[in-house]
C-alpha cells in the first residue's frame, strides 16, 4: 500500500489507493483520530520534524502540513457539492501547496493545528447531520471526474492514513542511525 500512485495520470488508481487505506473502517472515526495521531508523531520527530529524507520528498511537518492543506480544500469542496448542482471541483498541485506554504518553516505545529482541528471538527458535524440521500450528491473534479460527497469524505480518511504512514516512514529515514 505504500506505493506511490500519480493522483493526475491515474485517478481510478488513487481513489482505489486511498479506499484501501480506508478499508472497512468508519471515515468518521478515521478522521477523528488524526490530530491525536499526528501529535504523536511530532512527538516522536523532535529535531527531526522538518528533515526531509530526500530534497524532493517532505518531512514529517510536511506530510501533516498536506493534510491541513487537503482539509482545507475539502472543506470546500463538500460543501459546494451539497449546496449547488454538479459544481466543478478543481484540483491543485499538492507539491506546489507544500512547497510555498511549508517547505520554509514559517509555520508552526500550533499554526497547523490552530486551524485543522476546529476544521476537522467542522467537517465530521457536517458528515453526521448530513441525510444519506445528499451523501450522494456529486460534483465533478477536474482530474477524476464525478465525485459524490460520500466518496469524498471516505477519500479523505483513506489520505490521512496513507499520508500518516508515509510521515511514520519519513522518521524512520531521517532518525540518525536509521
Amino acid at each position: 500500500m505504500t506505493d506511490y500512485v500519480d493522483p493526475i495520470a491515474q485517478p481510478d488508481e488513487y481513489q482505489q489507493l486511498l479506499l484501501r487505506h480506508l478499508g472497512d473502517d468508519d471515515p468518521a472515526e478515521v478522521q477523528a483520530g488524526t490530530p491525536a495521531e499526528a501529535r504523536r508523531l511530532f512527538a516522536a520527530a523532535g529535531s527531526e520534524l522538518r528533515t526531509r529524507p530526500e530534497p524532493k520528498e517532505w518531512s514529517v511537518f510536511e506530510c501533516f502540513g498536506h493534510i491541513v492543506d487537503a482539509e482545507i480544500v475539502y472543506s470546500g469542496r463538500y460543501r459546494w457539492i451539497l449546496a449547488q448542482d454538479k459544481p466543478d471541483i478543481p484540483g491543485y498541485d499538492q507539491d506546489l501547496w507544500v512547497d510555498t506554504l511549508h517547505a520554509a518553516g514559517d509555520d508552526s505545529v500550533d499554526d497547523l493545528f490552530a486551524v485543522f482541528e476546529p476544521l476537522r471538527v467542522a467537517n465530521i458535524a457536517l458528515w453526521r447531520r448530513t441525510p444519506p440521500d445528499l451523501k450522494a450528491r456529486f460534483g465533478m473534479h477536474s482530474e477524476r471526474g464525478p465525485e459524490s460527497y460520500e466518496l469524498s469524505f471516505k477519500l479523505i480518511a483513506g489520505h490521512d492514513r496513507f499520508h500518516l504512514d508515509q510521515a511514520r516512514r519519513t522518521l524512520e529515514q531521517v532518525r540518525p542511525g536509521s
